[in-house]
């Protein structure tokens, strides 16, 4: 396991700022209470974005008794306020003291990665706004989390890498089948030769992204709209980009391309994402690029590896999963299934010499755990700026409609007009 050399130590971070700590990050109320954790061994965390997603990974960090979120921000009044309220009744209910009241809420992400006292933050907000926050943050010292898929853009992928890097932060991607157990044991199988050689790959995930042209509705007045856009050029508020918080579905602003990437990224962050396991082109990716014959098609786009395995964006019959096949069977996952033809591949128990991939079995749990370790995560960057990448110019070559040569190593394509798509144009003073 890589470890991240970092010249300040995290036992040396902690003794600093404990002072400070033990009178901002728990409220007197709860210390020596039920789950007392000294906050000089706490990992103190910041989440920015409280939409409906931020709610399912509060769930993994609040049972952590070495982890304590103190601090949230949004550009929506409503959510932001709501998010605390479940938030303190969450910790009330862990350490059995009703009233509890330890998070602060900003409308401005910059006043909470200010903080001395905020280790780390969690980035959950629409993928056009990942790169800038999780660079921002980075700046400030926080090891951060970012959800899938990390990057909106080709380019802003290749600068989160250097900036963590060059900060020498733990950055986890969001891509959580990665401590899964069956999605581990499927791409140990393939990597392991129990399939043969793999000649196919089949993903089925959604859509690919389409352009938005929604009309204008009334700004409601508790959400910042001006600051939702951010990087993203000017347009008019609709309800369907930023839903009302008694909207229980997920926001569709992920269809479009301004702000996030349609199916293929979306779901493909996920699936694409195995696929790359399975392949081991973590820190690759493919070498071409051929979209489907009929012009407006939603699936048919092939991936070409350098070493010639075709992966295809392709709905075979199993809801969104991923098949591998080979020259001696074939294996399928999902998060519904693991299966194999034959069936004994299953069965197969891999060598002491074998490939053993990566093993985390708690995605939140990993980030914290590396945080203290300074060691890499199991999705660290680099694999998450990866799996973006196939993502997005699979985005590209839809949009584009031809044949195209991608180069992993330069990250350009030989064609200059889809190379124009690898960014986007930003909106001042946004800018990545």
């Amino acid at each position: 396991m890589k470890k991240i050399q970092n010249n300040t130590s995290r036992r040396k971070f902690l003794k600093t700022t404990s002072k400070l700590a033990v009178f901002t990050l728990v409220p007197r109320m709860v210390l020596g209470g039920r789950g007392y954790v000294p906050p000089s061994d706490q990992i103190t965390i910041g989440f920015i974005g409280t939409g409906k997603q931020s709610r399912g990974l509060s769930g993994g960090y609040i049972p952590l008794e070495n982890v304590r979120i103190i601090a949230n921000a949004d550009v929506d009044q409503q959510k932001r306020e709501a998010y605390a309220q479940w938030i303190n009744e969450k910790y009330a209910e862990r350490t059995g003291k009703p009233g509890y009241s330890g998070m602060d809420i900003y409308g401005d992400y910059h006043e909470l990665i200010g903080r001395e006292d905020i280790d780390a933050v969690i980035v959950a907000t629409p993928d056009h706004w990942h790169a800038r926050i999780a660079i921002d943050a980075m700046n400030e010292g926080k090891d951060v989390y970012c959800e899938k898929p990390m990057a909106h853009t080709v380019f802003e992928g290749r600068k989160m890498v250097e900036a963590t890097r060059k900060k020498k932060r733990v950055f986890q991607t969001g891509s959580m089948q990665r401590s899964w157990k069956d999605f581990r044991r499927a791409c140990e199988l393939v990597r392991n030769g129990y399939a043969g050689d793999i000649r196919t790959i089949k993903v089925n995930v959604g859509d690919p992204a389409i352009r938005c042209d929604l009309p204008g509705e009334d700004q409601p007045a508790h959400l910042d709209w001006n600051m939702w856009l951010g990087p993203a050029q000017e347009r008019p508020y609709n309800s369907i980009l930023s839903p009302p918080i008694s909207y229980d579905g997920w926001p569709n602003w992920r269809k479009y391309w301004e702000y996030g990437g349609g199916g293929v990224t979306d779901w493909g962050a996920h699936m694409f994402d195995i696929a790359q396991w399975g392949l081991g082109m973590d820190e690759s990716g493919p070498v071409e690029l051929i979209p489907p014959a009929t012009a407006g098609a939603v699936r048919g786009l092939r991936y070409i590896y350098s070493n010639g395995v075709e992966m295809v964006h392709e709905d075979f019959g199993r809801g969104y999963a991923v098949e591998f096949i080979g020259t001696k069977g074939t294996i399928r996952i999902s998060r519904e299934f693991l299966e194999a033809e034959p069936e004994n591949i299953l069965s197969a128990e891999i060598p002491s010499g074998g490939i053993q991939l990566y093993k985390s079995d708690n995605h939140y749990k990993n980030w914290i755990d590396c945080i203290l370790s300074r060691e890499m995560p199991v999705c660290d960057v680099e694999t998450g700026h990866r799996t973006a990448t196939v993502c997005n110019i699979g985005n590209i070559a839809y949009k584009m409609n031809k044949p195209l040569k991608w180069d992993p190593v330069k990250e350009i394509f030989d064609n200059k007009e889809a190379n124009s798509w690898l960014t986007k144009k930003y909106r001042k003073p946004y800018k990545v």
